[in-house]
């Protein structure tokens, strides 16, 4: 486990999921505009089930009950959340006033009703023309967190010396502009996410702060902890204070939300990108610790903890995931791109110190289920790439060199930009999975 400060990737995450746990004991009786009786995540609104009846017969008993044992609710859920009959599925809508879903389930394969959904996949694109394998195919990317002056609030942030600051916002928008154009000169339609240093949302840290004091008083944390400005980043106690709740409202949830309901409701990609660097604990920022360890792996939805379904909006989220069946296409794609990158940077595979919040899925060895806010929200397939260590030596010294063509010596071993080396192996997985499977 890293040290409080000490940032993203695995150690961050499964911090910034406890402290995510923090934040929503309470939570749910304060957002304007939701009920006393739903039980809400984060900044989360209120599920609309009646949508789910577009979904009434388009899958089967076996298929439902697959996908929610072995890859949605992988670590169990209370037994009045979803009741798997033969005919049918009872989902718990709000257990306060004891509402239920019935999903009727397709008696058989070829009796299923069609998917409505917006996104197209593969198989249902028409035929790529020669050198356009990704014509006409929509992609969202994201490139994760902000970087710019908002890099140190999000904890995504390291300095070696007097050397060039580190930060995970301006390196994936860097990958994100050079693989936009290689994707729309190979035919697909490319939007972004975020394509600048600005966040997506207009709200800021400021507007989260009644918020953030409502929280930390429903969780007991005393007075004396509560109202100061001053914010010490090696303070194991820094999740007390309004300052630490209010910024991670606003960077975390906020932006996320803000930029899926530009990918819903607006961009309607057949597929989002999202795009991270990953890290090992680092300590002090500003004296970090540099390893010897680099890895990669890649993230799709699914692998949902117990607590996280208890909340309605999860609930659903995830009920409508699973029968928008988003991840027969994300997670062959997923390892499609997966083994590209593995071929190109040459990295092992992660593996998670616990699997508490996460599952193996796939064939490839590189790609986890996990409920990641993203890869939830975002109405459409989804792959999260979690390439390269920015604390290893060697991905330092290559983020150090900055971005060139061709090769250059790093290390004592001529390789290519660190960014292009990223961008292209993203696009060769691409390049595999559509025109193998359009």
């Amino acid at each position: 486990m890293a040290k409080p400060f000490a940032c993203h990737a695995v150690a961050w995450r499964i911090r910034i999921i406890r402290a995510s746990s923090f934040l929503l004991v309470f939570l749910p009786i304060f957002p304007a505009g939701i009920r006393a009786a739903n039980k809400v995540s984060v900044l989360g609104t209120h599920p609309r089930w009646r949508v789910l009846e577009n979904y009434q017969e388009t899958i089967t008993h076996d298929e439902f009950a697959h996908r929610v044992n072995d890859v949605y609710c992988t670590h169990g859920f209370a037994p009045d959340l979803i009741e798997i009959n033969e005919k049918t599925a009872r989902i718990l809508m709000n257990r306060e006033t004891q509402k239920f879903f019935w999903l009727r389930f397709a008696e058989k394969d070829d009796g299923r009703k069609s998917v409505p959904r917006l996104w197209r996949s593969a198989k249902s694109l028409p035929p790529a023309k020669p050198g356009k394998p990704l014509l006409g195919l929509k992609i969202a990317l994201d490139p994760g967190h902000l970087g710019g002056k908002w890099a140190k609030m999000e904890e995504r942030w390291f300095q070696v010396g007097n050397r060039l600051p580190v930060q995970e916002g301006d390196l994936t928008l860097r990958v994100a502009r050079l693989l936009a154009p290689r994707l729309r000169e190979l035919g697909a339609k490319v939007f972004f996410a975020r394509n600048s240093d600005e966040p997506t949302t207009p709200k800021r840290p400021d507007d989260f702060r009644e918020l953030a004091r409502k929280i930390l008083i429903k969780n007991g944390v005393p007075q004396s902890r509560i109202g100061g400005n001053v914010l010490d980043p090696n303070d194991p106690d820094k999740e007390q204070t309004i300052r630490w709740q209010s910024e991670i409202l606003f960077y975390r949830y906020s932006e996320i939300r803000r930029r899926a309901a530009l990918v819903n409701f607006k961009l309607h990609p057949d597929l989002v990108l999202c795009l991270h660097f990953n890290a090992e604990g680092w300590g002090d920022p500003n004296d970090p610790t540099l390893t010897e360890t680099n890895h990669l792996h890649l993230l799709v939805n699914g692998s949902y903890l117990a607590e996280e379904l208890e909340f309605d909006d999860e609930r659903f989220e995830m009920i409508r995931r699973l029968l928008s069946r988003a991840y027969d296409e994300e997670l062959p794609l997923a390892d499609t791109i997966a083994l590209a990158m593995a071929r190109e940077t040459g990295l092992p595979p992660y593996e998670y110190p616990t699997t508490n919040t996460t599952t193996k899925v796939g064939v490839s060895g590189y790609v986890y289920a996990r409920n990641l806010l993203a890869t939830r929200l975002y109405r459409c397939p989804v792959v999260y790439c979690e390439p390269y260590v920015m604390n290893s030596k060697d991905v330092f010294a290559r983020i150090q060199a900055g971005d060139y063509e061709g090769t250059r010596n790093v290390n004592g071993v001529e390789l290519k930009s660190i960014f292009r080396e990223y961008a292209d192996s993203v696009v060769d997985g691409l390049v595999d999975y559509y025109s193998k499977v359009r």
